[in-house]
């Protein structure tokens, strides 16, 4: 006669707790480039923190400009001095980090007309993706995305360049799309892009908008706005908030975050993560380092 099993329902419950948090289990995100103090692409990737790391940013393209990226501090793209990145985004890419390039950034931007969107795909397949160019601001690495990260201009257009810049995944290489939209839900900029399905990861900005921000224990205005983000149809969601107090307000101290607000997120079937601002103020807390654990 078969012994009857001492399996416990608590034991069982466990179990299966274990199960859907390791199913929910999400990754880091951070951006870097935006601060000569804070350490090199490669050193952020060694860390063992970041699932993605944004090169912030390129911020003049659109209405025929010629694109320009802006690594403050780091290097001089207009010297070509910025092809050395090249090594250290194969390098993160060799540990398994996907390197984005973050256009916008709220700085000098102008947002494409429908013809100048697919101008401007073109220029980024080939000068930072996939295709060829024989003046490729970052060398010959081939970079995994396009983060889009608009606030000011118009909100037209970006649905045009995202489809424009996703085409390009059947020429080999997945083009990831990622956005980094405000919180207050419709994101005024790229709200209509982000309704097309082509977005990969959106790593909502949590931070910076006191409407949606955690607040003292309250957990409502947050998972609030969170719920409304992850009803869109993109791959994976992400909170974005500062790495500490002095980048921005919406900062939620490690202990609240993992304690409090990332359980009751994570239950999301659409839950990727987190989102820091920046690598420097990261790099001050050692904040990553802390939640990496709970993420």
């Amino acid at each position: 006669m078969a012994s009857k099993s001492s399996t416990s329902p608590a034991f069982l419950f466990s179990m299966i707790l274990a199960l859907v948090v390791g199913i929910n289990g999400g990754g880091i995100a951070i951006y870097w480039g935006q601060n000569g103090n804070e350490g090199t692409l490669a050193e952020a990737c060694a860390s063992g923190n970041y699932k993605f790391v944004n090169l912030a940013f390129l911020n003049v393209f659109g209405n025929g400009q010629t694109p320009m990226i802006n690594v403050a501090g780091h290097c001089d793209p207009s010297s070509g001095g910025c092809t050395g990145l090249s090594s250290e985004i194969k390098s993160c890419q060799a540990r398994g980090v996907k390197v984005m390039l973050s256009i916008g950034g709220g700085v000098g931007l102008l947002s494409p007309s429908a013809e100048d969107a697919r101008y401007v795909a073109t220029y980024l397949w080939d000068n930072f993706l996939g295709g060829q160019s024989s003046s490729r601001p970052l060398g010959d690495a081939v970079l995994d995305g396009i983060d889009f990260v608009i606030a000011t201009g118009t909100n037209q257009h970006w649905d045009d360049l995202a489809r424009y810049l996703s085409a390009y995944s059947i020429s080999g290489k997945k083009v990831y799309l990622a956005a980094a939209p405000q919180c207050p839900y419709p994101d005024a900029w790229v709200g209509g892009a982000l309704q097309t399905g082509l977005y990969d990861y959106v790593w909502v900005q949590f931070y910076g908008n006191p409407p949606c921000e955690y607040s003292s224990g309250n957990m409502g205005n947050l998972e609030d706005a969170w719920n409304q983000w992850t009803s869109i149809p993109a791959g994976e969601i992400f909170l974005g908030l500062p790495a500490s107090a002095d980048a921005s307000s919406g900062f939620i101290p490690a202990s609240n975050l993992t304690s409090i607000v990332l359980p009751t997120i994570k239950g999301s079937a659409k839950y990727g993560g987190v989102m820091l601002w920046s690598r420097y103020y990261d790099g001050q807390t050692r904040y990553s380092s802390t939640i990496k654990g709970s993420v």
